[in-house]
């Protein structure tokens, strides 16, 4: 029989900038070896001095690299960390009001930290996770994930495992870490005054004392590697105005032939190979087509040659 258990003691005292979370944690929490250890972010932040008078926005510059989305005041972004969250995961709850708590700088680091003195105040070799609360793609509602992690194996990949059934499994990739993350939520709760959780039976998942792991950072997709690095609206908007600055949120260059069909099918124009090698793509008399056809170029990764042209426009995968 499989089991899981999650604990979320009460008690946790109000978090200060420069509290020790580890002599926090150890008088609340039974530990044993193999426990995996969650904690919210926002009591990292308080206690590593991520707090800020101030407002949301007023912060969001800071903490942002790029807007995803925008719909009236909501803001998607990424986020210094890598994470792409609605203000950047910037939250004025459960604060003293007029401040609002940032995300911590390091999440992987902060775990790893906390992992560390835990083992050197317990000698419990547990893992540790930092969850925040995310919104997902065609998803009502939220979910908290993993955002830093330590001493824990973050995905468990069954590539290359067989099912009952005999068949090879490929791209099986289960995200446990946000799995865990989501568990202990439901028993810390949003108003429940219990940061601090630990959930055991997944000691599998647990790395030896010393060693940390990936972290929660290699969950994140690169820049580009994600299929929705913009907004529906912005992608339109930015693959228009064509600035080489906006390019790496649309991946690397399609093939050929998938740019091909966007052209025939949006403006009914049949491109032909050409080129060194079939490489490029030959547009024939593209006359007052030319800026949809470099806006559907730029959003496939692809280089506009010859653009006033009279006659003839070449295309060519963009070079990094």
């Amino acid at each position: 029989m499989s089991r899981i258990e999650v604990f979320a003691p009460e008690g946790a005292p109000e978090i200060r900038s420069g509290d020790d979370l580890v002599e926090i944690v150890v008088p609340l929490l039974e530990l044993a070896d193999g426990d995996v250890v969650v904690v919210t972010s926002k009591v990292i932040s308080k206690a590593e001095g991520r707090v800020r008078a101030g407002t949301r926005e007023a912060a969001l510059a800071e903490e942002t690299v790029r807007v995803v989305a925008r719909r009236g005041g909501t803001a998607i972004v990424r986020t210094r960390q890598g994470l792409t969250m609605a203000a950047a995961g910037i939250d004025a709850s459960n604060v003293e009001p007029g401040h609002v708590v940032l995300l911590p700088v390091d999440p992987d680091a902060s775990a790893r930290g906390l992992r560390t003195g835990l083992w050197h105040r317990t000698g419990r070799n547990v893992a540790v996770i930092v969850t925040d609360t995310a919104g997902r793609a065609w998803r009502e509602g939220q979910t908290d994930i993993a955002i830093g992690a330590a001493g824990l194996v973050v995905a468990e990949s069954y590539a290359g495992r067989v099912d009952d059934y005999g068949n090879e499994l490929e791209v099986t990739l289960p995200a446990v870490a946000d799995e865990i993350a989501g568990a202990a939520e439901l028993a810390q709760g949003k108003l429940g005054g219990r940061p601090f959780a630990v959930v055991r039976g997944r000691s599998d998942l647990v790395l030896p004392p010393g060693e940390n792991g990936l972290g929660a950072g290699s969950l994140v997709r690169a820049d580009g590697a994600d299929m929705f690095g913009y907004g529906a609206r912005e992608a339109v908007v930015r693959a228009l105005r064509g600035d080489l600055a906006d390019r790496p949120p649309f991946g690397a260059p399609a093939p050929a032939a998938d740019l091909a069909a966007a052209i025939t099918s949006t403006i009914g124009l049949i491109p032909s190979r050409s080129g060194p090698h079939g490489t490029e793509l030959l547009v024939t008399r593209p006359a007052g087509l030319k800026r949809p056809l470099a806006a559907l170029a730029f959003a496939h990764g692809w280089d506009v040659l010859d653009l006033d042209s009279p006659s003839d426009v070449r295309l060519r995968p963009a070079r990094p």
